[in-house]
């Protein structure tokens, strides 16, 4: 098991080789950055301090492995800490389970049984009591995290596989779900059915889904490339369709995370996406309310098949110089990447024995979970700093 810490060389030429343009001139220029105020700048000296006044490289450093659990049979497609807990972890994987485990000390506290298929994800609710979770069974399953009982079965209208999920984060009685049919589809979890007007159809199967923090924005990813933005109305739960482009033809979109950025020097709401068969993690800034979205950056992450690889950003990122995005890649690593710098590779985690299908940091960022397709879930100890 070994941590290494990489430049960004070796990544800069490979995308260069890859034919994606080099970002140096371009992101070398610190005063374009400070401008487009995407990330903290070099001028937030009061900010830094409170962070302790560390690189952002220093801060990803890594001390070794805390623990490894092993329990499912299968890839472990998910991996979520709870929200505000340092030690509470939730796993989904391609057995048919779910698993909730606690990391001090480490234990599987509850397998989650019920599904009859693959489970391709899961979220936490915002008080952590629940949680729920999408299957190629085609329903949607609510689970009482304190006990590990499912509460709900919620099958698919259509009967077609669900692909991803995720709580309105407004109202976490309202689930939104994608399908294997182009479906997108509002979900009273609480009594079961499934809403007038929260349905809409995209161009391919709905690989991923994700709401800005406010919950009135809405982005879903197909496996046809296309990401799809939509005004999500709160009290009714009606999906409109704002914009729709493309980032790739026929390249699914594997994960997508909105993040809003709230610092005095960072205010851009941000949208992450993986994309397959294109080696690509590409970076987008929000631009007005209807969702649309425009480039930033582009990263070489191997990902040259259709692996459900999935990425997230640093929890901690709004005082320090540079921000920092995290994601799993068919190398079998976990990379970690500065969205400021010319060469932006800052880390690799060495350890896994397959392709590296989610990542996750519980919220001091003082723990890293890494997924692989071999069903092996890796606990990550940060440098204390």
């Amino acid at each position: 098991m070994a941590v290494l810490s990489q430049t960004s060389d070796s990544s800069e030429s490979r995308l260069q080789a890859s034919g994606e343009p080099s970002r140096r001139g371009s992101f070398g220029n610190q005063r374009s950055l400070t401008n487009e105020g995407l990330v903290p700048t070099y001028a937030a000296e009061a900010s830094r301090a409170i962070v302790g006044g560390t690189s952002i490289s220093e801060n990803y450093a890594f001390a070794g492995v805390h623990h490894i659990f092993d329990q499912h049979r299968d890839a472990v497609t998910s991996v979520r800490f709870a929200n505000n807990e340092k030690y509470l972890l939730g796993c989904s994987s391609a057995d048919g389970n779910l698993s909730i485990c606690r990391l001090d000390p480490p234990c599987v506290l509850f397998m989650l049984q019920g599904h009859h298929g693959k489970v391709t994800g899961f979220e936490w609710s915002l008080s952590n009591d629940l949680l729920v979770s999408g299957s190629l069974d085609s329903t949607v399953r609510l689970w009482d995290a304190t006990t590990g009982s499912c509460v709900r079965t919620v099958p698919d209208p259509a009967g077609a596989a669900i692909l991803s999920c995720v709580f309105q984060p407004a109202n976490n009685n309202m689930v939104v779900t994608g399908n294997d049919k182009g479906l997108v589809q509002v979900l009273n979890i609480s009594t079961g059915i499934y809403l007038k007007g929260g349905s809409s159809q995209t161009t391919g199967c709905v690989l991923c889904l994700t709401f800005d923090p406010t919950g009135k924005l809405l982005w879903a990813g197909d496996d046809r490339g296309y990401i799809v933005s939509y005004l999500f109305d709160l009290p009714t739960g009606k999906l409109t369709k704002g914009k729709r482009m493309v980032v790739a033809e026929n390249c699914p979109i594997t994960c997508l995370s909105a993040r809003q950025w709230a610092s005095r020097e960072a205010r851009d709401p941000s949208v992450l996406a993986n994309c397959g068969l294109i080696n690509a993690l590409i970076l987008y800034s929000v631009q007005g309310s209807d969702g649309s979205l425009s480039l930033k950056r582009k990263f070489y992450v191997k990902h040259r098949l259709r692996t459900p690889v999935r990425s997230s950003f640093c929890p901690i990122m709004s005082f320090r110089q540079g921000a920092c995005i995290v994601t799993g890649s068919e190398d079998q690593c976990v990379n970690f990447f500065d969205v400021e710098r010319a060469k932006p590779l800052l880390n690799k985690l060495q350890g896994h024995s397959a392709a590296v299908l989610d990542v996750c940091f519980n919220y001091d960022e003082s723990l890293l979970a890494s997924s692989d397709a071999h069903g092996m879930v890796i606990l990550w100890k940060r440098s204390p700093v």
